[in-house]
């Protein structure tokens, strides 16, 4: 089945690109490229604790998807020599189910909770009493006579991943003895990753063909890690076998990835501000029919990136197109098109 081209910059991950994903994942912290600072301090955190023979802080993660909170969360877990307990918020709707797990943990195990912010409201507060005091009040009985029995809990290590940190309630953020945040990859660690990536699928990547991936993936593993795939797939199918520079180029030109990086939807979004409403403002809703995408899907997928990059901004009024959308069109911006930033 081909992947469509709208999906093949988009930072998030159904299951069979977990699966891809998981191939390719560094075991090791000091495997784990790029994001620096958070590495040092997490080595520092897991080294203390195991020279101690304690669990370490429970840790968040944040930041955008695909910069490597799940890996992360995957090597806490071997560097400490225990076992990984993999949920996700939206997965958690009952405090009863998050009870449950809790309850079945073992000593020194490490919980990773996924889109920890998405986790129901009763769940959280029954997460952040068994974070701080390790222990979960179970309720038997209903009605009047329903009483609760605390059950003690062996110590583990909360590991919470969340692209949205500031949707956190401030109990349960305060619970987490660190806080990581991980940045968008610089060119040159994009580089590192893909020259890794391609040895472990078994392929010579060329340093040509690695800068231009590295320079059209938005800053993300994810993304560089999927671009790398469709270029193998080119050079196998129509190719010579040869990852260079000419099969990199081709692939992206099939896929329809352009020189920054933006795909179909993102294309279509300036498309639209520039040439559809003179360059805005216009509202999320009316800018999402236009390009018939859900509101949700232009607010997540395409805006971030498109505002990162000073392509779009965002204004009291609504979404304009920058002096800068214009020109990568190939358009010439209206002479009046700063005063939109007013």
């Amino acid at each position: 089945m081909e992947i469509a081209p709208a999906q093949v910059t988009g930072s998030g991950a159904d299951e069979l690109e977990r699966a891809a994903e998981a191939a390719l994942r560094p075991r090791r912290l000091e495997e784990f490229v790029g994001q620096r600072v958070v590495r040092d301090q997490l080595s520092l955190v897991l080294q203390a604790a195991l020279g101690r023979g304690t669990a370490p802080d429970h840790v968040l993660l944040s930041g955008p998807p695909g910069l490597g909170k799940t890996t992360l969360a995957m090597i806490i877990a071997a560097e400490l020599g225990a076992s990984l307990r993999v949920t996700s918020g939206p997965a958690i709707q009952h405090a009863g189910d998050l009870a449950a797990v809790l309850s079945s943990l073992e000593e020194g195990e490490v919980l990773f909770i996924d889109e920890i912010h998405r986790l129901a409201r009763p769940a959280q507060e029954l997460l952040y009493v068994a974070m701080e005091d390790f222990r979960v009040d179970v309720v038997v009985g209903k009605g009047a006579g329903a009483s609760a029995i605390p059950l003690s809990l062996p110590r583990f290590t909360v590991v919470g991943a969340t692209t949205r940190a500031g949707l956190l309630p401030a109990p349960l953020r305060d619970r987490f003895g660190f806080t990581g945040h991980l940045d968008f990859y610089s060119a040159d660690e994009l580089e590192r990753v893909l020259t890794r990536s391609a040895g472990l699928l078994g392929a010579e990547l060329a340093g040509e063909a690695a800068a231009e991936l590295a320079s059209r993936s938005r800053g993300t593993p994810r993304i560089a890690n999927r671009l790398l795939r469709r270029v193998r797939d080119w050079a196998q199918v129509r190719g010579d076998g040869s990852l260079d520079l000419r099969a990199a180029r081709a692939a992206l030109d099939v896929y329809e990835v352009d020189i920054l990086g933006l795909d179909r939807l993102d294309r279509a979004v300036l498309t639209a501000l520039c040439v559809r409403f003179a360059g805005g403002p216009v509202g999320l809703t009316t800018l999402a029919v236009t390009v018939g995408e859900e509101p949700e899907t232009v607010e997540t997928v395409a805006e971030p990136f498109l505002v990162r990059e000073g392509l779009v901004g965002r204004t009291p009024r609504g979404r304009v197109a920058t002096p800068a959308a214009w020109r990568h069109l190939g358009l010439t911006p209206p002479a009046d098109s700063a005063t939109l930033f007013s």
